[in-house]
């Protein structure tokens, strides 16, 4: 029923400005009636950070902004869904319009700006729905105005730790003024010393919640040297790579809509953030797991972020364009796959083509 629905829904919502098309999908998804979702096949089941999977495919931060629809997102198939960004104080963003479609390209344009309802609204939902089981990843982010932007991330590891199944530290947002400067040696490594303070303070009675970083595709190498240094220095259970790109790969089609401001995803990215993937993935020699995200449309795809590196990967771009009966295809995908080659997990394959990777000529 829902596959029919968005069969005919999609194209028209296509045609709505994509912000509110987005609001109109939120309200849609309240809607969802709360039945089980099919079960996984167990093959796909994944261990990382400490936490059990059900499936691989995640949803990425950036679409549930303020924890409003988790529950009918994990119903839908996703093995695990990321709220946020959250800040600690409710926030507007930029001015609209600051989301564009590049239709031909299959790809997104976003400037919003980390726009939520602050984290004492999102806590009040998280907690509402915290007997309802699934795994809930919550990604935080810091005030545009904030004097201390680093204390916004440690008061939010404080606030959310025992409502949230893991955090992501976002640090890559390219909308938010001066944020990707926290990606420098000595800021990161400030940064997440404060943060895995703060979750070892609330661990007695919030439990261990696993700590993330997600980071730029627009790195260079050196600067990624110096990030998974400081990552495994400091412990935190693992990475996310990447987030959206200022780069405009010539290939775009869009010639027009691609000169907006704002950070580039969907399918032109697939091949820069998937070695990025694989940069980090030799760096950090099996110390954390890697959750692969940027330009995931299909099986394939997925498989090669996991042949990659990635032991998870998240999407949410390509839904605009192929619908949310997606996640079940690229599931479908991948349980075949180890069906096909005599596999057990996905596990077995994670990093597979890592090194053949980081040694291809750079993608443009």
């Amino acid at each position: 029923m829902i596959r029919a629905v968005e069969a005919l829904s999609l194209p028209l919502l296509r045609w709505i400005d994509p912000e509110d098309a987005h609001r109109l999908a939120i309200r849609g998804l309240k809607l969802l009636p709360h039945a089980e979702p099919q079960p996984d096949d167990p093959k796909l089941a994944v261990r990382a950070f400490g936490l059990n999977f059900p499936n691989p495919v995640g949803m990425a931060a950036g679409f549930d902004k303020n924890a409003e629809v988790p529950d009918s997102l994990l119903r839908l198939g996703f093995g695990f869904v990321e709220i946020g960004s959250v800040t600690p104080k409710p926030q507007a963003g930029n001015p609209r319009p600051r989301l564009f479609r590049l239709e031909r390209d299959e790809a997104v344009i976003n400037r919003m700006g980390f726009n939520n309802d602050g984290a004492e609204a999102v806590l009040r939902r998280l907690a509402a729905r915290a007997e309802h089981g699934g795994i809930v990843g919550v990604n935080v982010g810091a005030n545009k105005d904030s004097a201390d932007r680093v204390a916004d991330y440690v008061a939010q590891i404080e606030i959310f730790a025992p409502v949230a199944s893991y955090f992501t530290v976002n640090v890559s947002s390219p909308n938010t003024p001066g944020l990707r400067n926290l990606q420098q040696s000595a800021a990161l490594d400030d940064l997440l010393a404060r943060v895995i303070d703060a979750r070892e303070r609330v661990r007695a009675q919030a439990g261990d919640t696993p700590v993330l970083l997600k980071i730029a595709p627009d790195l260079t190498l050196g600067e990624l040297d110096d990030v998974v240094h400081i990552a495994r220095s400091r412990r935190v259970d693992g990475m996310i790579v990447a987030n959206t790109t200022l780069a405009r790969p010539p290939v775009l089609r869009e010639r027009e809509r691609m000169k907006e401001q704002g950070g580039l995803s969907g399918r032109p990215l697939f091949r820069l953030s998937t070695r990025m993937v694989a940069e980090t993935f030799v760096r950090a020699e099996g110390a954390f797991p890697l959750i692969g995200v940027g330009g995931i449309d299909s099986g394939g795809a997925a498989l090669t972020k996991i042949r990659a590196g990635a032991t998870l990967v998240q999407l949410y771009s390509s839904l605009v364009y192929k619908g949310i009966g997606l996640v079940d295809s690229i599931k479908a995908d991948l349980a075949s796959t180890l069906l096909r080659t005599g596999r057990e997990s996905l596990s077995e394959i994670v990093g597979a083509d890592a090194a053949t990777i980081t040694a291809e000529e750079w993608p443009i």
